[in-house]
């Protein structure tokens, strides 16, 4: 979705700026707020083209695929059976299977990856899962944000989690157990290093070596 500057947004719909300013400030025209430090309006070529009355180009649908198994516990049977499931409930055939094998709080996926950069390029316009914790753990809200203004749309074939999802979930639960206690642990490590040194500098302050003994 291409965001227009206001000069070129008034050029587009064939105002002056001023009038399009005006129009945002009334609520007339939505726009979009960019730059903290010197804010600028944007606008969107979708909503200049509604308010013109020009329909948006209606994309052919194109599914693809995603499915996961946790990179310890995962089977490839599950794969499989994940993939077998969205192909035969699909409505115009699947033309791409993105697979991973990782757990689903891992955000560098290989297989995520290559379907956000190809729904960047619009390579397709259907994203399908068997459950939602497949494509994510935490954080599918945002990820479907992200697909969406890529024209994507994320469809879910079971509300409930997967039944693999309960010990993955505990197997997650373990990892982020094992990861912050190794944290802390690191910190106290640092703390007491960090402790020790000043107590020896301030030894050394307090006993100063005499150079005449």
């Amino acid at each position: 979705m291409a965001l227009l500057r206001l000069a070129k947004a008034a050029e587009r719909l064939g105002v002056a700026p001023a009038t399009l300013r005006a129009w945002a400030d009334q609520g007339q025209m939505p726009f979009t707020w960019v730059s903290k430090a010197q804010p600028e309006r944007r606008f969107a070529e979708a909503d200049l083209d509604a308010f013109l009355g020009v329909a948006a180009p209606v994309r052919a649908r194109v599914e693809v695929a995603y499915v996961r198994v946790s990179g310890t516990l995962g089977q490839p049977t599950s794969l499989a059976a994940q993939e077998d499931e969205l192909r035969r409930s699909s409505v115009c055939g699947i033309t791409h299977v993105y697979k991973d094998r990782a757990s689903g709080l891992r955000e560098n996926r290989p297989g995520l990856a290559k379907l956000l950069k190809d729904a960047a390029a619009g390579n397709f316009t259907v994203v399908r899962v068997t459950h939602a914790d497949r494509l994510a753990r935490f954080g599918l809200s945002w990820l479907t944000q992200v697909l969406a203004c890529h024209g994507v749309s994320v469809e879910i074939l079971h509300e409930t989690g997967s039944a693999a999802g309960r010990e993955e979930l505990l197997a997650d639960f373990t990892s982020l157990i094992a990861t912050f206690a190794g944290r802390m642990y690191g910190i106290r490590s640092k703390e007491a290093r960090k402790r020790l040194l000043e107590q020896a500098a301030a030894r050394a302050d307090d006993d100063p070596v005499d150079p005449d003994a």
